[in-house]
């Protein structure tokens, strides 16, 4: 992989499960990072908290939030390339408070490029969502299915990812539209299904409180997102202004998943479908799967934990984290988290 030594990167949402690997992955490559973190009471640093000292040392934490342009525009100077990942992704609260997600997701997106552009950045690179394609029309799932969105949620990301390429082709802003599949692994919230089935195992529960079990996924592990990711940074010219999937190449029903974290986890469970956690009968896309030959393409990125197999072993890890009583104790086990 090339490496980023005369980079200096701002990171927005790195306080978050993916955007902390991201900032680990950035460091580890040379890059210097500037840290955009969620303005908040505590002084909390989020998840890159959880990061090793020697990680840590090397980047440069901001509070702040992207819905301010005149703070993105401060942010954003003196640094080379953007990676943009501030988001707020949980699909059912976005049923309740959806003028949030247009702030921060669309809005919060328009401030970050219209930064990037008076920056003069080297490469700016959209963190997307498959779930802007909603259930899958036909699989695998290439750059060129409709985009439908089925949630607040899925609508946001598609302004967010439209702003984005308007930006290139109005303003020749060097942006690249990343869009992971279902991403799991350390550190994820509880709210996503993979960490839902695992902490409730760990915590003791054999009867497992799910929504529906039916829908596929393409599940990625976190850090083969973070590298796709980073590889926006360094792609060739031919990858500016265009849209890029990662995903694993592979698709597991959620209920199929719930059984394989069983097994992995060497458990037997019941699972109990809980009326709270369903979508709304529009809204649930119930089939992804992603074609993921454009990113080998254009990034020279290919699945470290793919297929099936791979799945396995990134639920392994994944467990293995989680069962840690000082990561699991972070979890609120006994109740549903939106």
């Amino acid at each position: 992989m090339t490496d980023l030594q005369s980079r200096r990167v701002l990171v927005t949402g790195a306080e978050g499960f993916i955007g902390s690997h991201v900032v680990e992955t950035l460091v580890r490559r040379g890059a210097t990072v500037r840290a955009l973190v969620l303005y908040n009471s505590f002084g909390s640093w989020g998840w890159l908290e959880a990061l090793e000292p020697a990680i840590l040392r090397e980047v440069e934490v901001v509070l702040g939030d992207v819905r301010d342009p005149h703070l993105m525009r401060t942010v954003t100077t003196g640094c080379s390339d953007v990676m943009h990942l501030a988001a707020l992704i949980a699909i059912p609260y976005s049923y309740l408070a959806p003028d949030a997600y247009v702030a921060t997701n669309v809005t919060g997106t328009l401030n970050a490029l219209q930064a990037a552009r008076e920056a003069g950045v080297r490469r700016f690179v959209q963190t997307s969502t498959s779930e802007v394609y909603g259930t899958a029309q036909r699989v695998p799932i290439d750059e060129g299915h409709p985009l439908v969105g089925q949630s607040p949620y899925s609508a946001s990301k598609i302004g967010a990812d439209q702003m984005t390429i308007a930006y290139h082709a109005s303003y020749e802003l060097p942006a690249v539209v990343i869009r992971p599949f279902n991403t799991y692994g350390p550190r994820q919230s509880a709210r996503a299904v993979i960490p839902t089935i695992i902490t409730q195992i760990a915590a003791g529960k054999r009867r497992i409180a799910l929504g529906a079990l039916s829908p596929t996924r393409d599940f990625s592990f976190v850090t083969d997102t973070a590298e796709g990711l980073v590889c926006g940074l360094t792609a060739p010219d031919a990858a500016v202004g265009r849209t890029l999937n990662l995903g694993s190449g592979f698709e597991l029903s959620i209920g199929d998943t719930a059984q394989l974290i069983a097994r992995v986890m060497g458990v037997e469970i019941e699972i109990a479908t809980q009326e709270d956690r369903l979508r709304p009968a529009g809204s649930e896309v119930e089939r992804l799967w992603a074609d993921n030959r454009l990113a080998a393409d254009l990034l020279g990125w290919t699945p470290r934990f793919g297929g099936a197999k791979g799945l396995e072993k990134g639920l392994a890890i994944t467990a293995e984290w989680f069962r840690d009583p000082g990561n699991l104790a972070r979890y609120k086990t006994d109740i549903y988290v939106i």
